[in-house]
């Protein structure tokens, strides 16, 4: 479904990719892992067509997305159907007066039919029907966030990347939302910083490093062991320790 040839790209002189090559296969399951910095944002916004690499490609089902491919050429319907990108911080993508209107904003745009069954299957699937009068702004950060990916599956996309969609819910929700998409028949990419959720959101994962290069690509657990591994992408540390008179050092892995 995916495939990234090469990609680089920098912010001002500071380079946020470096030549990225991976490949995504419909129906995978996949988590972006890496550091701050790392670049996992950048390469997101880039696989959704908002930002153009400086370097590389990225094709979506075998054709070359571009700037102005996205703009005037056949693919720009589809392609903005097909592929959805759930932001980390939900303010960003409500900007209607109610919750109905958010979620029923992308079918309007894209002229599909059905629109108030639409809305009414995903605003149940969601949890969110008792809000569907509401103001987008007067819902909890969790709520918004339910909301923000109501508004992106109702039109049905085939790839759903997710950047850090655990990070505004409490541990009851965050468990209802990974096995929401453990359910969902459909190709995703996550990212997120919670080492502990990675292999519930998948069984491969892509680890972005410090120099913004792909550090690895395969198996979830055999990453997550690899106490090297984890210390050279930055998402394990080492500090003290104190049990009553006694101090000790051990490495830790980053759960935030």
């Amino acid at each position: 479904m995916i495939r990234v040839e090469a990609l680089s790209h920098r912010y001002g002189d500071k380079p946020s990719l470096v030549e990225v090559r991976f490949m995504l296969a419909a129906g995978e399951k996949a988590v972006l892992l890496g550091s701050n910095g790392s670049g996992k944002s950048t390469l997101l916004k880039i696989l959704d067509g908002l930002i153009a690499p400086q370097a590389g490609a990225v094709f979506y089902e075998e054709q070359h997305i571009t700037p102005d491919e996205l703009r005037h050429g056949p693919l720009r319907h589809r392609f903005r159907q097909e592929v959805a990108l759930l932001f980390q911080n939900p303010d960003v993508m409500l900007f209607n007066p109610t919750v109905y209107d958010e979620i029923a904003f992308g079918p309007r745009q894209m002229g599909l039919s059905g629109i108030p069954e639409r809305v009414a299957h995903w605003a149940d699937l969601l949890g969110v029907t008792p809000f569907l009068k509401r103001p987008p702004f007067t819902l909890s950060g969790g709520e918004k966030q339910k909301v923000a990916l109501a508004a992106l599956l109702v039109v049905e996309p085939k790839l759903l990347l997710l950047d850090e969609p655990a990070a505004s819910l409490d541990p009851r929700s965050t468990g209802w939302l990974v096995d929401f998409l453990a359910d969902l028949p459909i190709t995703l990419l996550t990212t997120t910083h919670n080492l502990g959720l990675a292999p519930e959101l998948g069984s491969r994962t892509l680890v972005l490093g410090e120099d913004h290069r792909l550090l690895y690509d395969g198996p979830i657990e055999p990453f997550l062991s690899d106490t090297d591994k984890l210390v050279a992408a930055n998402l394990a540390h080492v500090h003290r320790h104190r049990h009553g008179g006694v101090e000790h050092r051990h490495w830790h892995t980053h759960d935030w």
